[in-house]
């Protein structure tokens, strides 16, 4: 068994990484913010530290004789975050990592990155090595952290870089919206449906992502971590509707006067400084077309997800009944 650290534990993947390698008898070390409720992390025998990721020398210190590094922590699209905000986590602390893993001679440094630094697919499905087209400051400075990780691989590191798809399971609430408006009779369709959009559900991408600790002869690579396959939205929205119960929802609107909307309402909130109730990124959802190849995952880590996209559906909309979010 290994001494091994886990940043970004208190979000959803990090939480479940930590109990899935908690369970399999290893020492799971967390760093933390001094604001971070770790109480759940605790329960499961998690030794939380608090560290500031953006301070190299809180890092350094923070550091004891870990066997891997699994960096899941991220500044994620809070809006209006600055370039700068999304640097110092995205970018910033994650050199803070590398460096501290290089002095301290880690075995494997695991680096969560995104499919976000594709962008839009042109030719979908992408393989790991389609071109880069981050659309945000937060995608950019995905690609920015993912490609100084793999610098530090060329340098001699052990680095292992994945990319995972839409994660969803019981405990994420990210698409709870979706789920309530399905599930109300109210989800209204932007566009045709007819994008295309890849899931993976919590339990498969733990998996994929302990294979990038534990296969051998990897470092340096990159992987995408997602479903068995990937459905347009209209696919995916009906499939909800069925694990609900409910009517297929056929409400729909023209894409481009609810695009140009969410640009101008964008506009104005910045300037009164407000959240904005609709927003380009979140419009896009409708119309850019993400699906990605799994065969390299599956050829060279042995990955295989075991969860079909209805299960994990039923799964997640079970724990969002029982926790009261769904009636």
């Amino acid at each position: 068994m290994e001494n091994i650290l886990v940043t970004g534990a208190t979000g959803f993947t990090g939480t479940a990484l930590c109990r899935r390698l908690a369970a399999e008898g290893n020492t799971v070390n967390a760093f933390v913010r001094e604001s971070s409720q770790t109480k759940e992390l605790e329960k499961i025998g998690v030794r939380c530290i608090v560290v500031d990721l953006t301070d190299p020398e809180s890092v350094l210190n923070g550091f004891d004789n870990f066997d891997k590094v699994f960096h899941i922590a991220a500044a994620y699209r809070t809006e209006h975050s600055t370039t700068d905000e999304f640097t110092a986590v995205n970018v910033e602390a994650t050199r803070n990592l590398l460096e501290a893993a290089k002095v301290k001679g880690i075995k494997r440094f695991i680096h969560c990155s995104t499919v976000g630094v594709q962008g839009e697919i042109d030719d979908p499905p992408a393989a790991e090595d389609y071109r880069f087209k981050p659309g945000d400051h937060y995608q950019q400075s995905k690609l920015e952290g993912e490609l100084l990780a793999l610098e530090y691989a060329a340098q001699g590191l052990p680095v292992v870089v994945f990319r995972p798809v839409g994660i969803y399971g019981p405990g994420d609430t990210r698409f709870l919206k979706l789920f309530k408006s399905v599930a109300k009779g109210v989800f209204l369709m932007i566009g045709s449906g007819k994008v295309l959009y890849h899931m993976t559900y919590i339990d498969d991408l733990v998996d994929g992502i302990i294979l990038c600790g534990t296969v051998d002869g990897i470092n340096g690579e990159v992987f995408t971590l997602g479903g068995e396959k990937y459905t347009t939205l209209k696919e995916l929205v009906a499939e909800i509707a069925d694990v609900l119960g409910k009517p297929y929802p056929k409400l729909r609107i023209p894409f481009l006067p609810v695009y140009w909307a969410s640009i101008i309402c964008d506009k104005v909130c910045k300037m009164i400084n407000v959240s904005p109730p609709i927003y380009p990124r979140r419009v896009e959802f409708f119309s850019k077309d993400r699906a990605f190849s799994i065969e390299k995952a599956k050829q060279k880590l042995g990955y295989q997800p075991k969860v079909s996209l209805r299960e994990g559906l039923a799964r997640t909309a079970d724990w969002y009944r029982s926790n009261g979010y769904l009636p």
